[in-house]
């Protein structure tokens, strides 16, 4: 892919009970222990979502991580879902616009039988056709409730809308058409093109030492052939690629529901200080949307704003639901908001109390053992080495009230906004 030089980067120093080990086989393994607790979560994430899905065929990143679970050269679907409840365990798994991840957690005493299932199902998937079939139905079952989902169906329609033609439009669920039309050749054709060694990472968080992850995935993952030079490389995202647009519908709902949203180029930089201002525009009560749209006026009763950081791009997207008499109003609200003297001129009391918002909600993660595995291989991915919880926790406290002015001018002023609006029909 065309990030993987800036997964190999140097990893700095870590901390004692963080270690890495790179496998011949172009495997990278990042541990951490975790003394306190008697469980370990392992985690094998593979560098491909619905961005990486190929032409005509969206939602085959999503089906191929619900297909492995229907049975291996050696395990029914049926020995699957036993051989970890029965040790007290659970597996699980998921896919993003970026990732696919597949995990589990158990008891240390069950870690060898864990760890060979969790290898079986990533290097041995069967795709039994008839169970396939089955799957496929569950999917699109899956994909219908989505559509009677409006606040989760709003946010792929504004992707849809503002991405027309490139991959992050994509809906990671794929549609009922392109589900039905999967077979078992392109299920292996994408394994083969993204489930390779230097395409994935293992982390293990939890009770067992560095060496006992590695031992096991010598013994499990190191037979998994290194792939040649592959020829897929992620389409980029390009400011020009997001069109922004402004659409009202009329639908089936009971509330209006609204996302404004727009996105720029990566820049790292300004990484922390895009989180501290989400945190002071959209993130808790506190937050500037739910105190003026739900507090002060009553007009919602659920308002936010979220980012997410791609690849290449860093999305902002805000939400709202509220009666449809309430819709011009509420977005009248919204659009001045924006504009707040709160977010251009951020008062350095709010700044601080954003901040530590952020750092509670860091600290607490951590005590997360899936969370905090998680969030150690999305740290990897996006900045191609572990970050410690110091190292964040360091950056977030550096933010100043310039800093946001700067990130708000950035996303809020000089990218271009987009809206969709789902309206009740009368």
């Amino acid at each position: 892919m065309a990030k993987e030089k800036s997964r190999r980067r140097d990893p700095g120093v870590l901390p004692e009970t963080v270690r890495q080990e790179l496998l011949p086989n172009g495997l990278r393994i990042v541990t951490d222990e975790v003394t306190h607790v008697r469980s370990v979560t392992l985690g094998i994430q593979i560098e491909a979502g619905s961005r990486d899905d190929p032409d005509g065929k969206p939602g085959l990143a999503h089906f191929i991580e619900h297909a492995v679970f229907k049975g291996t050269q050696r395990r029914t679907w049926l020995d699957i879902a036993k051989n970890i409840e029965n040790n007290g365990g659970y597996l699980d798994a998921y896919t993003t616009k970026e990732h696919t991840c597949i995990y589990l957690r158990c008891l240390e005493k069950h870690l060898e039988p864990s760890f060979d299932l969790l290898a079986d199902l990533v290097c041995n998937p069967l795709f039994p056709p008839e169970e396939m079939e089955k799957e496929k139905e569950v999917v699109i079952e899956e994909i219908s409730s989505v559509e009677d989902t409006p606040e989760e169906l709003i946010f792929d329609e504004f992707d849809l809308r503002s991405f027309p033609g490139h991959p992050l439009g994509k809906p990671i669920l794929g549609t009922e058409e392109s589900i039905s039309g999967f077979t078992g050749d392109d299920l292996k054709g994408f394994m083969r093109d993204h489930y390779h060694p230097a395409n994935m990472l293992l982390t293990a968080t939890g009770s067992a030492p560095h060496e006992t992850i590695v031992r096991l995935a010598e013994k499990f993952l190191g037979t998994l052939q290194a792939q040649q030079e592959s020829t897929y490389r992620r389409k980029p995202f390009r400011a020009g690629d997001y069109t922004p647009f402004s659409a009202t519908l009329k639908k089936q709902v009971h509330q209006s529901q609204i996302v404004l949203g727009t996105s720029i180029e990566r820049d790292d930089p300004l990484y922390y200080s895009l989180m501290v201002l989400n945190a002071i525009l959209g993130n808790g009560m506190s937050s500037l949307l739910n105190i003026e749209l739900r507090e002060k006026r009553g007009l919602v009763y659920n308002v936010y704003s979220a980012l997410s950081f791609f690849d290449d791009m860093t999305a902002l997207n805000i939400y709202a639901g509220t009666d449809g008499n309430k819709t011009a109003k509420t977005m009248e609200l919204l659009e001045s908001l924006l504009r707040s003297k709160t977010l251009f001129s951020p008062d350095p009391e709010e700044v601080e109390s954003a901040k530590r918002k952020l750092l509670g909600s860091l600290v607490m993660g951590l005590e997360k053992m899936t969370r905090r595995m998680s969030q150690t291989a999305s740290d990897i991915s996006y900045f191609g080495r572990y970050i410690t919880p110091e190292e964040k926790a360091a950056a977030i406290e550096s933010v100043t009230p310039g800093d946001i002015a700067r990130a708000a001018a950035l996303i809020l002023r000089d990218a271009p906004f987009s809206s969709l609006v789902y309206k009740p029909k009368r």
